[in-house]
């Protein structure tokens, strides 16, 4: 039987990026790659690429700031309280200017251990495209 966890504020695996202060809140290794959950702090200027993912559905809650999804039909700036559900196969892209705040949900997706691999990655490593998208293919996500 599985135990109760309780990760408090401040709390939770960390990944301290340039662009992105992550907490992972629930690991996808507890969920069995179904579920996880991060607390991202954006950090001023952050911008995500345009992707999509295969299997993967993404929910954004917005918590502080104003964050910009960028879709192939649409642009939505979406400020504290609101949620936006990005679905398999659908191309996105984000960017927060002022830095801002917000909890992702990541439905079939082990995007928690996505973060972990990048943390053990050199900075040769992240010169080498062919081996990034080969990461990010790993863990569905597809650049254009």
């Amino acid at each position: 039987m599985q135990q109760k966890e309780v990760i408090r504020n401040g709390a939770g695996e960390n990944y301290n990026y340039s662009q992105d202060h992550c907490f992972i809140k629930l690991s996808s290794k507890k969920t069995n790659g179904e579920l996880s959950f991060v607390e991202d702090t954006l950090k001023p200027g952050f911008y995500l690429g345009r992707h999509h993912h295969k299997i993967m559905t993404e929910i954004f809650y917005i918590l502080e700031g104003e964050v910009t999804l960028i879709f192939d039909d649409e642009t939505i700036v979406a400020r504290p309280g609101d949620t936006v559900t990005v679905p398999p196969n659908v191309w996105h892209e984000a960017k927060c200017e002022k830095g801002g705040k917000m909890l992702t949900i990541f439905k079939n997706g082990q995007f928690d251990l996505y973060l972990e691999k990048l943390s053990t990655l050199s900075d040769e490593d992240f010169a080498d495209e062919a081996l990034m998208q080969s990461i990010s293919a790993e863990f569905d996500i597809y650049e254009s």
